[in-house]
């Protein structure tokens, strides 16, 4: 599994980044552009890995990093306005500054994924933490095999980045969208994105990663199907974001099983967090 080896010492120590650009993606959901004010410090991580986002007076939050890792002057993050911190930073507008820790955590393990064969399922919001290992497939498209994307959301207008789509496709990767409520215009796939995965034939499921991120009960069943085309657990990645707090695994919030999920996750092999996810309310 890749980790990261850039998360600054002290792991206490704050950025001040500067908010230079909000793209709205929808109603409760926007991309932020943050830049540090200090210009020798880079803005590197590995895809998969988070910042937290430090409010004087508000709080502090984990978010997951959403852009091309390959920029090395701001960091991207896509953020739900739904607690105290993220409604906050909803209100604010560009040019404000805040504080950022990070990055943190383990990342989507790129070494192991080389050479295979990818299914990549996100739901929801749960696409931001997955398009900087989209973004690393494109760069390095000769590295991967097939790679079949699937993205599913509660409605069309819930689909984060679809300007962006038909340039994946464009590279070669076989995107399929699915929403649990269509619209009126909508022409896709409705339903939950188990349907897609059960419908796809891989060529050669022994050299086919699972990777997806998305809430707990979709990555649950999403597993279970992957297994029915022989993508072992031991070949499924889930990202999981619970409770933190310390981001470096002292505060113990955020433990699940034996993993600390801040700083053994977010990025997990599933057939290491399998039987603690089966566990009610743990």
């Amino acid at each position: 599994m890749t980790t990261c080896t850039t998360t600054p010492q002290p792991p206490w120590h704050t950025h001040t980044v500067r908010i230079t650009e909000i793209v709205t993606e929808t109603d409760d959901v926007a991309t932020y552009r943050l830049v540090p004010t200090d210009p020798t410090i880079t803005t590197h991580f590995t895809p998969g890995q988070f910042n937290m986002l430090y409010l004087p007076g508000v709080g502090e939050s984990a978010i997951s990093m959403s852009g091309d890792p390959t920029q090395t002057d701001a960091w991207m993050h896509t953020i739900r306005a739904v607690g105290n911190v993220t409604r906050t930073l909803a209100r604010m507008p560009v040019g404000e500054t805040l504080g950022l820790r990070g990055p943190f955590g383990t990342g989507w393990p790129l070494n192991d994924l080389q050479g295979n064969d990818l299914v990549i399922v996100a739901g929801g919001l749960g696409l931001a933490p997955l398009r900087p290992l989209l973004y690393h497939v494109l760069h390095h498209r000769a590295d991967f095999g097939r790679v079949c994307v699937i993205i599913g959301a509660r409605t069309p207008v819930g689909l984060l980045y679809p300007v962006e789509y038909d340039n994946w496709r464009s590279h070669g990767l076989d995107v399929s969208l699915t929403v649990d409520r269509p619209a009126a215009d909508w022409t896709g796939q409705v339903g939950v994105v188990t349907l897609l995965i059960d419908r796809l034939r891989l060529p050669r499921p022994e050299q086919t990663h699972l990777v997806m991120c998305g809430p707990e009960v979709m990555m649950k069943y999403a597993a279970i199907s992957g297994r029915r085309l022989g993508i072992t657990d031991d070949r499924t990645w889930v990202s999981l974001e619970r409770n933190m707090q310390c981001a470096v695994g002292f505060c113990g919030h955020c433990q699940l099983g034996p993993a600390f999920l801040c700083k053994d996750g977010p990025v997990l092999r599933y057939d290491r967090i399998r039987p603690y996810l089966s566990v009610e309310a743990l």
